[in-house]
């Protein structure tokens, strides 16, 4: 599954929000019946991942964090205590609860944008800045892949 795009929404009085239609689309096709959703770790916004995506994350964290480190189990579970497992009704909505929506400054308005493996969930008004000026994205992507063909050719 490759999410791509980005779609407005809002979220009614009870905290429910519309799954847009084109991730849902993608969801049920790929047999998804859960996503998981926890507060991103360095944006404020919330990160919806599909349970075969989650349960690859979560592998990925375990093979990387012992279970006879402390550290290590205060690091996973500080991880996964924070999560909502979150299933879609028959109409494609699904609840936001308030401390998810106090955590990233939701009042109504919302965009969820597609990340590959992920869907965000971000406050319109968050949302609507740019994420990098347009002439720093630039200058970033060219150091990150302005190399790559030239290694690709050799």
């Amino acid at each position: 599954m490759r999410f791509l795009g980005n779609s407005e929404a809002k979220i009614d009085a009870k905290g429910r929000v519309f799954l847009p239609a084109i991730f849902r689309k993608q969801l049920l096709s790929a047999g998804e019946e859960y996503l998981i959703m926890r507060k991103d770790i360095y944006q404020d916004c919330l990160i919806l991942y599909p349970e075969s995506a989650w349960n690859e994350l979560l592998g990925e964290l375990r093979k990387q964090l012992s279970r006879w480190t402390r550290e290590h189990q205060m690091i996973f579970r500080q991880f996964v205590s924070d999560v909502e497992i979150i299933s879609l009704d028959a109409n494609g909505r699904f609840l936001i609860p308030k401390r998810y929506q106090k955590l990233i400054n939701i009042e109504q308005d919302v965009r969820f944008i597609g990340m590959d493996d992920t869907i965000e969930i971000w406050s319109k008004e968050a949302a609507d800045r740019p994420f990098m000026e347009p002439e720093e994205f630039g200058r970033k992507l060219e150091e990150i892949m302005g190399g790559f063909g030239k290694n690709n050719q050799e």
